[in-house]
Formats: C-alpha cells, sequence, structure tokens
C-alpha cells in the first residue's frame, strides 16, 4: 500500500463528530452548561478560572526567554517578577479591585508587564490605542475613569497637555522617560521594576495569595472598539471571556488533527519552546488574548519589533528560531513577497496565523508552497468576542480559503434577518454569535449594550452565510466600516471630520482595495460652490482630528452631489460602480 493510500480521505470525521471526541468527559477540553450573567450557555469546565490561575501556571518556565525587543530580553521569571512588583506598587498607589488602570505603549516589554500588574492588582486593565492622537486619548482616558496612567514617553508627549482634562488620573507611569518631569504625579515606571535586561534580580512572587482573588465572571478589562458615531466604546471583558479564547484557539488546533485522522498531542512542557514574532498590537484583543496571554502560560518566546519591517522579520526569523507569525494578511504577503526571502533559514517556521481582514485565496497557496508542513489559519472575531470566534486551519482553510470557519465547541452562530428570524443555510444575513467569550457589554454605555447584545447573543453588524458544514463566510459588513491592515476605520467618523472643513458639502468614504491591506480610505467630497480645497489640503485637515491610519489615501473631487437614495442618504455601492467606471 502506498502513503498516498494509507493516508484517510479528508474530512475523517464531521466538524461536530471532532468537537464531541474533544469535550469529553475528563479531558483538557472538557465542557459543560453553566449561567453566565443569567444566561445559560457552553463553558470550558476544565480551563483556569481566572487569569491570576495562569499567571501560576508560567511559574513551570521561569528560566525561558519570553519577551525579546531589540537588545533587551526577559525571561518568564523575571516578567513575573517585574509584574508582582507593579502590581504591589499599584496597591499601594491605592488600586482597588474594580479600578481603571490605563496602558498606552507600543508593544515593549513594559506592556505586557503593565497588562499583568494590572491583572494582578485586581483591576480593570484599560488598553488604548497607541496610534491615537490626543484628544483621542483623553477620552479614552476620561471615558473609562482611569486612576493609574502607565504610557512609553512618545505617548506621554502625546497626552501631556491633555492630563489637566483628565481628573481621575492620580498617577503617571513612563517607561524610557527622555527627561525628568517635575510633576510629582509623574514617576519613571523603572523606579518601580528597573530595566528590562534586570527584571531577573527581582524577586519572583512566592505566591498569589497577597494580591486580591477574582472570579471567573468578574471584570479584568476595558478594550476600545471604534463606534460608528465617532466616540469609541469599551467593551467590558471578564477574565473567563480571555481564557474561554484560549481554550477556543487550542480546541481548533485539536480539531484539525482529529479531521485528518490523527490524535492530537498532548500538551508536554518538556517539549521544544514555542517562539512568536508578534506583529499586532498588544492594545488588539488578538495581540492581547491570542497572543501574549497565552504565551506566557505556555512559556512562549514573544519577538516585538519597534514597527513591522518584513527584512528585519526575515533576520529575526533565522536568528530567533521563530515558530509563527502573522496577525493581519498583509503580515504573511509582505514577508513571502520580500525579494530577501530566500536569503534566510525560515525552517523553524510551523503557523501563519492571521484574520481581520478581508485574505485573498491564493494566500493559503503561497504559505504552504513556501512551508509545505506549516499550519496556516484564518480567523473571524471583533473586541465584543475577544478576539477570535470561529477559526478555519489547516487542510479545512486550504479546501475552503475564502470561509472564517467555525465557531469552538462552546460557540454558537446563526445568521439573521433584518426583521430577527434565523435563516437557512445559504442564505445571507447578519451574524450573530453566543458563547462565553461575548463579553457583557459597552462601559457606561447601556443603550449601545442594549442594542448590540440580546441574551447572550451579540449581532455582530457582519453580514455572512452558513454552508452545509457549518463553515461562515463574511461577504459584507452591515456596519460602516472599512478594515485597512487589521484597523477598524468608520466611515462615518472620517466623513464627519470632513465635513468640518468649510469647504465640504458633501462627503463620503469608502474602501479601496489593496493586495496587502485589503482596503484603504477613499475619500469622495463635493465642494460648496466658489470654495477651493485641495486633496493635500483636507487629508492634512483629518490629520489634525484623527490618527493617521484614518487619513484617506485620496480625495477625489465629485463635480456633483454624491448619488442619494429616497432618504437622502448617500448610495455608496453607486458611488463605487461610477468611481470603477473606465470614463470617470
Amino acid at each position: 500500500m502506498t502513503d498516498a493510500a494509507a493516508k484517510p480521505a479528508f474530512p475523517a470525521m464531521s466538524i461536530e463528530q471532532a468537537h464531541a471526541l474533544l469535550t469529553q468527559p475528563g479531558t483538557l477540553l472538557e465542557t459543560g452548561e453553566a449561567e453566565v450573567r443569567g444566561v445559560r450557555m457552553k463553558v470550558w469546565t476544565a480551563a483556569p478560572p481566572t487569569l491570576h490561575a495562569i499567571f501560576a501556571l508560567s511559574a513551570a518556565f521561569g528560566p525561558r526567554d519570553h519577551l525579546v525587543f531589540e537588545d533587551e530580553r526577559a525571561t518568564v521569571g523575571g516578567a513575573r517578577a517585574a509584574a508582582a512588583a507593579l502590581a504591589r506598587q499599584l496597591i499601594a498607589d491605592g488600586v482597588k479591585p474594580g479600578d481603571r488602570v490605563a496602558v498606552v505603549m507600543r508593544n515593549v516589554p513594559e506592556w505586557p508587564i503593565a497588562f499583568w500588574a494590572g491583572v494582578l492588582a485586581g483591576a480593570m486593565v484599560t488598553p488604548l490605542n497607541a496610534w491615537w492622537t490626543g484628544p483621542e486619548l483623553e477620552y479614552g482616558i476620561t471615558d473609562s475613569g482611569a486612576s493609574i496612567l502607565i504610557v512609553d514617553s512618545e505617548r506621554y508627549e502625546r497626552v501631556r497637555e491633555h492630563l489637566p482634562s483628565c481628573p481621575s488620573v492620580r498617577k503617571v507611569y513612563v517607561s524610557r522617560l527622555r527627561e525628568e518631569v517635575a510633576d510629582p504625579a509623574v514617576a519613571r515606571l523603572e523606579s518601580v521594576i528597573g530595566a528590562t535586561n534586570d527584571w531577573s534580580k527581582l524577586a519572583p512572587p512566592a505566591s498569589l495569595d497577597e494580591f486580591p482573588q477574582r472570579g471567573p465572571d468578574d471584570d479584568v478589562a476595558i478594550f476600545y472598539t471604534s463606534g460608528t458615531t465617532g466616540h469609541p466604546k469599551g467593551a467590558v471583558i471578564t477574565h473567563r471571556n480571555i481564557i474561554s479564547n484560549i481554550w477556543n484557539g487550542a480546541s481548533a488546533q485539536a480539531r484539525a488533527f482529529l479531521r485528518r485522522g490523527e490524535a492530537p498531542p498532548l500538551p508536554d512542557p518538556a517539549a521544544p519552546q514555542k517562539s512568536f514574532l508578534i506583529s499586532v498590537p498588544f492594545f488588539h484583543a488578538t495581540g492581547c488574548f491570542a497572543v501574549m496571554v497565552p504565551a506566557l502560560m505556555r512559556g512562549d518566546k514573544l519577538v516585538m519589533q519597534r514597527r513591522f519591517d518584513a527584512g528585519q522579520a526575515l533576520q529575526l526569523f533565522e536568528k530567533e528560531r521563530i515558530t509563527h507569525f502573522g496577525g493581519v494578511p498583509t503580515i504573511a504577503w509582505q514577508v513571502l513577497e520580500h525579494p530577501d526571502i530566500d536569503k534566510y533559514d525560515l525552517s523553524s517556521i510551523e503557523g501563519v496565523a492571521y484574520g481581520g481582514a478581508p485574505a485573498a485565496p491564493e494566500l493559503v497557496k503561497r504559505i504552504k508552497a513556501r512551508w509545505p508542513n506549516s499550519a496556516p489559519s484564518q480567523g473571524w472575531g471583533m473586541t465584543e468576542t475577544s478576539a477570535t470566534a470561529t477559526s478555519n486551519v489547516a487542510e479545512d482553510y486550504e479546501r475552503k480559503p475564502a470561509s472564517c470557519g467555525v465557531p469552538s465547541a462552546t460557540g454558537e452562530a446563526k445568521i439573521m434577518s433584518l426583521e430577527g428570524q434565523e435563516l437557512p443555510r445559504g442564505e445571507v444575513g447578519e451574524l450573530w454569535y453566543k458563547g462565553p467569550i461575548v463579553v457583557r457589554g459597552y462601559w457606561n454605555k447601556p443603550e449601545a449594550t442594549a442594542e448590540t447584545f440580546v441574551d447572550g447573543w451579540v449581532k455582530t453588524g457582519d453580514l455572512a452565510k452558513m454552508d452545509e458544514e457549518g463553515f461562515i463566510y463574511i461577504v459584507d459588513r452591515a456596519k460602516d466600516m472599512l478594515i485597512r491592515g487589521g484597523e477598524n476605520i468608520y466611515c462615518v467618523e472620517v466623513e464627519n471630520a470632513l465635513y468640518d472643513h468649510p469647504a465640504i458639502m458633501d462627503a463620503a468614504v469608502i474602501g479601496k482595495p489593496h493586495q496587502t491591506l485589503g482596503e484603504e480610505p477613499l475619500a469622495v467630497v463635493h465642494l460648496k460652490p466658489g470654495m477651493k480645497a485641495t486633496s493635500d489640503e483636507l487629508r492634512h485637515h483629518v490629520a489634525q482630528k484623527l490618527a493617521a491610519f484614518k487619513v484617506p489615501v485620496e480625495v477625489i473631487f465629485w463635480p456633483t452631489t454624491l448619488p442619494r437614495n429616497a432618504n437622502g442618504k448617500i448610495v455608496k455601492k453607486e458611488l463605487k460602480q461610477q468611481i470603477e467606471q473606465p470614463q470617470f
């Protein structure tokens, strides 16, 4: 019998059969039912109850390298000691369970330390988008009511003049501060934890009993997601939300083994260390919940770049023996198309995972051609689902590259009509999702919470369809949003900034296709009679109000009023068609 003949046909079992095997009683992926915030749902019964328990598990990997940034390195033990030291300081500063601790930094080793310190202190860690402007950061700080601010020097300079308008802030810790600050409320973060390379000299926590104890459904974080009104909404996230996301990821990988007719490997603490190039921000749910948190639990190595550069990434792949990378499709494209890719030993790559933006079906073929033994994957999720809600892994992804996959064994998905009726397989409607990863709502926004969350289901705003096997396909976005390289851009927010310009009468922002970024913002404007403006002028105007990634890459000047429907709403579909016409 040949090897080809010996290999079982794919799939060896259905999704339902695989989930049933994986979640049996006594297994690491065992499931059961529980009441979560008044809603009965499936949960991972064998998962650790809190992030404190996840932190405790990492003690087994103390000597391993964990955080790598340029010439800085910290072991798992050093990172744990630094987080405990900062947690004690936060408690000494008056932080109590439920208080908000805002973290505003690029991806540097101090970011995970600030997160874990806030968790240990019982706070609600509140990461803010490091790309935000000063006014946007002010909004996040004041909306959350953060009492402690942990920032890097660049973000400190950006938010410094706004601090007088943030009365809730009592203390600011600045990492890598460039100059002394006279304000007694501002302190160097290094005064508490020292430099990265010295963290291993700090005393590790002997026990976590010194820190406030929390429960699975206690709030642990607020992650902001852009809103269609232009004001971000803070998704309130619990310990169960984050840990369920980790178990979702583990179950998706295990499911891939069963689907190909193989037994999933059991966790082995003695197995060679996994090494991740982290190319998405920690302040994103994906970077934090799907990469950073499980990396500490498993003793993985996280390698950071100041900003993603494909050429430097190739060097790091070889030097640090990177096993996993990705984040958004553009990262994979830039690596695959880099002219120097054949100059480096990339044999360590085991997985390339991404989501957050449309991915061309040929991407998975390119990945498999470069790394035949790798397991590429993509998924779908949102901040409101604590990162990944559906996963498409390995052979399933190769077979159905246009699908974002299926929910885990604890997740449920359905396609709903605008009238609230569940639609049959194959029909397009709004995707609704339910499971222990769904957040409890938005911070201090009861109306928005009531509109989005219904009996444990989150109304995603994405238009989708489901095939006969349960695989989900995102076909459009009901919400007026586009995604540029994984960054959400709500068109209304950019349009509002354009409308603030005195020359603008009409404005619409639409997505312009881009091979690696997915899409970019394109503005179409109609000027008021007798008024003049240039593309550069309007782009600069928007840049003064919004983060750089939201600024339109191009401005088209429309000779007449933009096309509208009977209700007076601009018809963007028609606008796109007119722009794409050759005679335009």
